[in-house]
């Protein structure tokens, strides 16, 4: 009797599950399921999908001309293509997205995007398929497909941006630039190229990688600092070695250099975890601070470095705060970095643990972050930088004392290491251990000393290093 309970219930289950699949398979292709149920599997992708794309361009001089589309129908990607960069003429990028829910018969779902002159379905391999390219201002092409389930594929156009120069990279996990071609847009190349960039299907889970000791009881930790890209591959300001201009015919592109060398030092240091302390972007030169910010993001997850980073007095100077910018750093790929507390001055004032080697789940090492905001709030009084602030101050001494406890677990000598970018007063004193020579500037620590220094030495801090 037993036994007849227990083949019956196999049975059973076998036709369940055979059932499901075959059902899980045909709505996936077919959308057999009515949409109550069919939003339950996790074929279900339940943001939204595009269903349209274009692009509209306006003149100071043409008042009847229009940036602006039904915001009933349309959202608009809020960037100037031009970056603002034009006196008369403004272009924005615009797109129709539904719920898959809402998606009527009518309804075609955006599955593939390219930029060209010329129609891509003459030198498609596939120019006899149902779906055909549909031309958009801008020299803008897009496929749209109204088959059932092509809302839940993998080639569904889920969300679009826009990234600037001719060195435009994308860093976000499931997003890709449509090609190397940017948009058409009056002017030419007097102005940022500006590229489509697209995700497909839902968003990328990103997994956290967790600091570790090596086997060996090595951690090398390699400090990036005021690296200062721009929109676009920049110009080079500082001197240049001798033979330059007639070896490269006086053409310097400061951004490609410095991505060359940093791989360089990259693939000869090998490092564990690397620490951007500032003035990754440079303000100035950056109307589109997101397309800087990936530049040198793209080049560690290419090369699967954790890192962390915080804000020099530069990286706000263009089109992004610094909590904005940290709010895309956070999402990207190895990146460890955080906003940190709400109540404390600044946007980056956390510390992450590197645990022991092995299986240990102590931590060995402690790195702190903090942020040293940019310029002096008094001038008058306080010539030059600004300077961390006492809350942040009673964060860090906070946090450090509550770690105490936990850090001496660790069998070994744990370590503590700090990083800021503008330098604090002390490193004026030559009479502290500093590694590292003056090269070419002094430094440019704050005139007011909050007193952060005594804190470090407190909290028995072995190292502080900065940028400048």
């Amino acid at each position: 009797m037993t036994r007849r309970i227990v083949r019956t219930i196999v049975q059973t289950s076998t036709a369940a599950i055979f059932t499901f699949i075959v059902i899980f398979f045909l709505d996936r292709h077919y959308r057999v399921l009515p949409n109550a149920i069919h939003t339950y599997l996790p074929t279900h992708h339940h943001g939204s999908v595009i269903t349209d794309i274009t692009l509209t361009t306006c003149s100071s001089l043409n008042p009847f001309s229009s940036c602006k589309l039904d915001p009933k129908k349309w959202h608009r990607v809020e960037k100037d293509l031009y970056l603002k960069q034009s006196v008369l003429s403004s272009a924005y990028l615009h797109v129709q997205r539904k719920r898959e829910e809402e998606l009527t018969s009518e309804d075609k779902v955006v599955i593939d995007v390219t930029v060209g002159r010329l129609n891509p379905s003459k030198s498609s391999e596939n120019s006899d398929s149902e779906e055909k390219w549909e031309s958009r201002p801008g020299g803008l092409w897009i496929k749209r497909s109204s088959k059932r389930g092509v809302s839940d594929s993998k080639s569904a156009v889920t969300a679009v941006d826009v990234l600037f120069g001719d060195d435009a990279i994308e860093a976000r996990a499931g997003w890709m630039l449509t090609g190397s071609t940017a948009l058409l847009l009056d002017g030419g190349r007097k102005f940022h190229a500006a590229h489509i960039t697209v995700r497909r299907g839902a968003p990328v889970e990103i997994t956290k990688p967790v600091p570790r000791v090596r086997d060996n009881g090595r951690y090398k930790i390699m400090q990036l600092a005021d690296i200062h890209f721009s929109t676009g591959v920049g110009k080079c300001r500082d001197s240049l070695p001798g033979g330059w201009d007639e070896k490269h015919g006086g053409k310097c592109e400061a951004d490609t250099r410095t991505i060359d060398f940093i791989e360089r030092v990259i693939e000869e240091e090998r490092p564990d975890l690397v620490v951007l302390s500032g003035d990754q972007v440079n303000g100035e030169t950056s109307p589109d601070t997101q397309s800087a910010i990936f530049k040198y993001a793209q080049l560690l997850i290419k090369h699967k470095i954790p890192y962390v980073s915080i804000f020099g007095n530069h990286d706000d100077e263009g089109s992004m705060s610094r909590a904005a910018q940290m709010e895309l750093i956070e999402a990207l790929p190895y990146s460890l970095s955080k906003a940190g507390p709400v109540d404390v001055d600044g946007v980056g004032n956390y510390y992450i643990e590197v645990l022991a080697q092995g299986s240990s789940g102590h931590s060995a090492i402690t790195v702190y972050l903090l942020d040293t905001h940019a310029y002096s709030p008094n001038e008058r009084k306080y010539h030059g930088y600004d300077w961390l602030k006492q809350n942040q101050i009673d964060w860090f001494r906070q946090t450090a004392k509550g770690l105490k406890k936990a850090h001496k677990e660790y069998r070994k000598h744990h370590m503590d290491v700090a990083f800021i970018h503008i330098p604090i007063p002390e490193y004026r004193d030559m009479n502290l251990t500093i590694v590292g020579e003056w090269m070419r500037e002094a430094s440019t620590a704050p005139a007011y000393n909050s007193g952060f220094y005594g804190a470090l030495v407190e909290e028995g801090v072995m190292m502080v290093s900065c940028g400048q």
